[in-house]
């Protein structure tokens, strides 16, 4: 049994720099609503198997050109959409988690 971990808001710099080197970085990009290529299920199937992971929910008003570059700089990170509808970040997390779990949890 894992439970996620939820830690305190952190500058994006510095939660990247946490995160290890095999550690995929879930990056739920609302600038993505609405893309079905990056539908949050197809991504996840995509990339599976994913064993270790982080999940980005972005801030009120989503990531900056240059947050979404420092993501997807890195290695091991997916850019994926939670659906067409703009959500609060406790929601989006839940969202990004049961999506998360349904194709790389215990739920397959």
């Amino acid at each position: 049994l894992d439970i996620a971990d939820i830690t305190p808001f952190t500058d994006l710099a510095a939660a990247l720099d946490s995160c290890e080197a095999d550690r995929h970085i879930i990056f739920c990009d609302e600038a993505s609503a609405g893309d079905g290529e990056m539908n949050a299920i197809r991504v996840l199937t995509d990339a599976a198997p994913i064993t270790r992971a982080a999940i980005l929910i972005g801030p009120e008003g989503g990531f900056s050109a240059a947050e979404r570059a420092m993501i997807l700089a890195r290695q091991n990170s997916l850019k994926l959409s939670l659906g067409p509808r703009i959500l609060r970040a406790d929601t989006a997390a839940i969202a990004a988690l049961a999506c998360f779990q349904s194709v790389c949890g215990d739920w397959v």
